[in-house]
């Protein structure tokens, strides 16, 4: 039996559909990685599962018992799950052990001396037994986020929710969170967590989702999803991929201007000078190989020029559409004297996977350098 089954899970804000029909269930002992940009309704998601958001449409089982039913034991259904928040949500007015105590002795009716010495073994787990009489406004975030986690340990929970468990901590203090989770991963724990940090997603996770459009967009194992995604917005999320928009209508079209904002681009993301110079180059080649040879005689031209910069890979790929009779620039370079021809010298040096193909009247040329 799956520790966690969604079937169509729904949920709207006003006018904005977040989740638009999930389906999705969690096996024991499965680490799931939830990934994604910012407002794709990944938090969303990790609330609905516990019912913090009521969804619109859908039902949860946890356990076997859905929490969505309108007679559900809500209460008893979320003690099966541990639920560790952005902000902590520790209770500024107790100690760091009387956190830990309330919740087991209150719902699990456990005693006071077995309470605290689960909580005892807890806190020496994660370095912090001697913070026990301490009150949270007196530790860091990484040390409340630690006893946090501890704190949902208590219960027992056959699964815990990680919802961005590192977004509010200073860089200094998100290393010392991250290996208490992947200590809890070596235990074989169920965990869904929603995070930023991709390499500790590749560490921990048996399976990665990535969020978009509303819902699961792409899933599959770490290899998966971040050595071979296969669908459009997952390679631009996972390469971090910054894109560059340039058209160009009349031949006496502004060079300067062109190679101008490629450079402010090419700045923006820390590109070197040498790698600067080659962008401006294989664009103003390819362009000018086009107009001389797509456009001699014409007064209208269409050219549409896209540059697609992988943060991750440090290489760009080029896309041009070049409305017009057909023209392949590349098949010219099979020939013996296309020395003679610079642009195609330069882009036979420079570039890489080089590709030409017409349809319906464009010419689709693409290369990487």
């Amino acid at each position: 039996m799956s520790v966690i089954e969604i079937h169509g899970l729904k949920k709207n804000f006003g006018e904005l559909e977040v989740l638009r029909g999930i389906d999705f269930s969690v096996e024991v002992g499965e680490r799931i990685v939830i990934i994604g940009g910012s407002g794709c309704g990944k938090s969303v998601f990790l609330r609905c599962i516990e019912l913090l958001e009521t969804p619109d449409a859908g039902n949860i089982f946890i356990d076997g018992q859905e929490i969505t039913a309108p007679n559900c034991d809500l209460d008893k259904i979320r003690q099966s799950m541990g639920m560790v928040y952005q902000r902590f949500n520790l209770f500024q007015h107790m100690t760091v052990l009387e956190n830990l105590l309330i919740a087991p002795m209150t719902l699990l009716k456990m005693s006071k001396d077995d309470a605290e010495k689960k909580a005892m073994e807890l806190l020496s787990t994660v370095g912090l037994a001697a913070k026990v009489n301490e009150y949270p406004a007196v530790l860091s975030g990484g040390q409340q986020q630690r006893i946090a986690i501890c704190r949902s340990l208590m219960m027992n929970p056959k699964v815990i929710l990680f919802d961005e468990p590192t977004s509010a901590l200073d860089p200094t203090m998100v290393g010392e969170v991250l290996a208490v989770i992947r200590m809890l991963a070596k235990q074989n724990l169920t965990m869904i967590i929603v995070t930023h940090e991709m390499n500790f997603a590749k560490e921990v996770a048996t399976k990665i989702l990535f969020f978009a459009d509303g819902g699961i967009y792409e899933q599959g194992t770490p290899e998966e999803i971040f050595e071979n995604p296969k669908r459009e917005k997952t390679i631009a999320f996972i390469q971090r991929q910054k894109y560059f928009h340039y058209e160009i209508d009349t031949k006496n079209f502004d060079l300067m201007e062109m190679q101008n904002k490629i450079l402010l681009f090419a700045e923006k993301y820390g590109l070197k000078a040498k790698y600067i110079n080659r962008l401006q180059l294989c664009c103003e080649e390819t362009i000018y190989l086009l107009l001389d040879n797509v456009y001699q005689n014409a007064e209208k031209i269409s050219v549409i020029v896209d540059i697609i910069y992988a943060e991750a890979t440090k290489k760009s790929e080029f896309k041009i559409l070049c409305v017009g009779r057909e023209y392949n620039p590349f098949a010219e370079i099979e020939s013996t004297d296309f020395e003679d021809n610079l642009g195609l010298t330069i882009l036979q040096n420079v570039a890489q996977d080089l590709s030409h193909a017409y349809e319906n009247g464009v010419n689709k040329i693409s290369f990487k350098i």
